[in-house]
This record gives structure tokens, C-alpha cells and sequence, in this order.
């Protein structure tokens, strides 16, 4: 028989969901336990009145519906088993209410605890659409770029931080971005959102990288004012950031343009080996007033990049992540080390940066002391049968529809 919805939201409030359904087992081994050793022991050592322990443990594992049923089921046998007892060896009404509370109180706090449970799920999923609205879901071959991400917040319940990341097409080619606001929250997350909302505006409309650099510093500028006129005390916050510029698609040109914002560089990786690019760094965004006014808006550094080379990012969690002897995690000797054993890694963005955090990891035991970001892109070849990608004829107007993806949760965006 089909079976009713009504009928499943009663299975799962009596034996509750499947990932929860073997709870039951200790209350049920609980009760069998006291059960049977009362009845094999003397008068003089009842231990009947342990059953209050059954609804207690039950509240714990159970659902409120099987909780209650333990609740019921401890009550009847208190009432069976001292009642077969003789009348000098009873333990009387004192202990029937004693298990009839207890079973009571235990329902209350199973029910309580439940109500907690979804409070947390729903400030969890909270968690996520923030996260999932400020970095947007990329789709396949964006911009004719291929590219992966992994996420991993070091607070797993908190599940924001301050890392972002975005592709942006433009018709003056594809620009890309990483980077990590300083501190963690709400106040991070709001920071990435006003970065990333700036990169993507000025990275389609400047057909200059500087121009692009320079609204992102603004914007930072602008947020710090704001932040101290409204009086937080963390107004003074700063961004680490890694701005990229790809050809056009279908350009047969081998280049990519970096501004660094003070944050580590990226490398190039491919089957010959690893090497870093590193272009220098300007001040980290927000800082900007500090440095010499002639540094303050230093133009890209171009670096060759070839056609089996995939562009590697990560945020200072990877690079500062320590192990038990407080070792920090040697990112390139490990890139070396996994291009040496498998010289096609590069050849997917997806595979790269799992293997960039298998080896963390594995580094750190699991343990991670801040949220990481692994980001990985690389040109996409186009296919055999067309003069190249089909974003390099997209005519952009000031009115061009927007891509949509479906939005969710996701490590990467290239399947294995």
C-alpha cells in the first residue's frame, strides 16, 4: 500500500527519523535489565525503582512520541512486577510516583530538547542561505573558465566566515577573485558582501584591472567610515584579496593579470611541476592610505600562463594551518608532492583542490584553527568543433539577462 503523509510524520514522531531510528535500543535494554533483575533478586535489595532511568535515557535518543511510550511502559512495569511481589516486600506507592514523575519530566525535557534541535536547524540553514546569497553559486565554465572550491569553516556549528569569491565576465575578459576579511561573524560575512558586490559591478564595466582594484579600495574605505560612525568596535577592519584577469574567451592569448592585496600568491600547476606567481602584494585592502602614494595604485603584473596550467588559491588557513608540533602546512612541497604522483591532477580544478585539503588534513589531524578556502581555475578548452566558447560571441549591453544557477550548497562546481 502507498503509504500516507500522514502515516509518515507518525512513524517519525513515534521511532523517529532513519539516521535516529536504533535510539531506542538502550531504553528498551535499560528496561529489560532492571526488569529482570529485580524479579531475580531477594526482598531486601529491590532495584524496581531504577526504572525512572528508562523515560530519562529514552529523552536523550528518542523522539518525543517514543519517549513517552517508555514513560508509559516503565509505569506499567513498576506496577506488574511489585505487585507480584509479596505484600512486606513492596516498594509501595513512594516509588510508583517517583517513576511516574520521572517519566513525566523526561518527556518535558525530550520535547524541550527537540524544540532546541530545531532552532538550531533553522538558525543553521540561516547560516547557509547567508552564505549561499553573499557567494553565489558559480556555474560550469564560467566566463570560460573551469573551477572547483572548497569551504571549511574551523567553527562547523557557526558555518560564516570572512572568505570570498567570485568569477566575473566582462567583455574585456574574465576576472576572478579570492580573498579573507580580517575576523569572523556576521560582520566578516557583511564586509565579503559589500567586496563582492563592488568586483562584480566594476569588474564587468572597468576595461582596466586597476580601475577595478581601485572601487574595491574605495569600498572598503566607504564601509570603514560607516562602521565608525555607527560606533562597532571592529570598525576598523581590513581585507587580504588576490584579483585576477583571464583573456576573453576564445582568445588565443596565454596571460594572467594578478593584483595581490597582501594576501599569499597563487600558483600555476600543471603536470611539468608547480611554480608561484608572485607579483608582490600591495596593503591589504583598507589599508591603503598607509602605503607611499605611489604604490597605492600599482598596475597588474602579466604572467605567461600555458594551456595545461590551472591557477591555484587558497586563504591563509591552508597556509597557516599547524600540526601538533605547531609545523605550519608546506602548501607548495605538498603541490609538488601530488603532482608527482598523479602528473594529470592539474588537468581537473576538482580533483586539485580535494587533494589540497586531503593533505591539510591529514596535516593538521582534522583539526583546523581558521576557516579555508581552496580555489582552483583554469581556461577552458574549447571544444573541437567551434571556433571557441560560446561566451566569447555573447554580445554584453547594459541590459544583458543574467545567468541564474540553482542555488545551494556546494564544494565544487565541476563534477568529478
Amino acid at each position: 500500500m502507498r503509504r500516507q503523509p500522514w502515516l509518515d510524520r507518525a512513524l517519525v514522531a513515534i521511532v523517529g527519523r532513519p539516521r535516529r531510528r536504533l535510539g531506542w535500543l538502550m531504553p528498551l535494554a535499560l528496561l529489560l535489565i532492571v526488569c529482570s533483575a529485580d524479579w531475580n533478586t531477594t526482598g531486601d535489595f529491590r532495584v524496581l525503582s531504577w526504572l525512572v532511568v528508562v523515560p530519562v535515557v529514552a529523552a536523550v535518543l528518542c523522539p518525543v512520541g517514543t519517549t513517552a511510550l517508555f514513560a508509559v511502559a516503565s509505569v506499567v512495569a513498576y506496577a506488574l512486577i511489585d505487585q507480584a511481589w509479596e505484600h512486606e516486600f513492596r516498594s509501595g506507592l513512594p516509588d510508583f510516583i517517583l517513576v511516574s514523575t520521572g517519566g513525566l519530566l523526561a518527556v518535558a525535557a525530550a520535547w524541550m530538547r527537540r524544540r532546541g534541535e530545531r532552532r538550531a536547524l533553522s538558525v543553521r540553514n540561516v547560516a547557509d542561505t547567508t552564505r549561499a546569497t553573499v557567494i553565489r553559486p558559480l556555474p560550469p565554465n564560467w566566463g570560460g573558465l573551469l573551477h572547483a572550491h572548497i569551504y571549511l569553516p574551523a567553527d562547523a556549528e557557526a558555518r560564516l566566515g570572512g572568505d570570498f569569491y567570485d568569477i566575473q565576465p566582462s567583455p574585456w575578459g574574465t576576472r576572478a577573485l579570492l580573498g579573507d576579511v580580517q575576523g569572523k561573524g556576521l560582520g566578516a560575512v557583511a564586509v565579503a558582501a559589500n567586496l563582492l558586490g563592488t568586483f562584480r559591478e566594476a569588474g564587468f564595466h572597468q576595461p582596466d584591472l586597476r580601475m577595478v582594484a581601485k572601487r574595491m579600495e574605495i569600498r572598503m574605505e566607504r564601509n570603514r567610515l560607516y562602521e565608525q560612525a555607527m560606533g562597532y568596535k571592529d570598525g576598523d577592519r581590513f581585507a587580504t584579496a588576490v584579483l585576477l584577469d583571464f583573456p576573453a574567451p576564445g582568445s588565443d592569448d596565454g596571460y594572467v593579470d594578478i593584483i595581490n592585496f597582501g594576501h599569499d600568491p597563487p600558483f600555476a600547476v600543471s603536470a611539468r611541476g608547480i611554480r608561484r606567481l608572485d607579483s608582490g602584494s600591495r596593503l591589504p585592502l583598507g589599508l591603503n592610505e598607509l602605503a607611499p602614494a605611489p604604490d597605492r595604485f600599482e598596475g597588474p603584473h602579466r604572467f605567461p600562463l600555458a594551456a595545461d596550467e590551472t591557477v591555484l588559491l587558497t586563504t591563509d588557513g591552508v597556509t597557516e594551518a599547524r600540526d601538533g608540533a605547531g609545523r605550519f602546512f608546506p602548501l607548495a612541497e605538498s603541490l609538488e608532492a601530488a603532482v608527482i604522483a598523479d602528473p594529470q591532477l592539474a588537468d581537473s580544478p576538482y580533483r586539485l583542490v580535494r587533494a589540497v585539503r586531503d593533505r591539510m588534513l591529514r596535516h593538521v589531524y582534522g583539526r583546523l584553527q581558521d576557516d579555508t578556502t581552496i580555489f582552483a581555475v583554469r581556461v577552458a578548452r574549447p571544444p573541437a568543433d567551434s571556433g571557441g566558447s560560446a561566451l566569447a560571441h555573447t554580445v554584453w549591453t547594459e541590459h544583458s539577462p543574467a545567468a541564474t544557477a540553482v542555488p545551494g550548497w556546494q564544494d565544487s562546481t565541476e563534477l568529478p
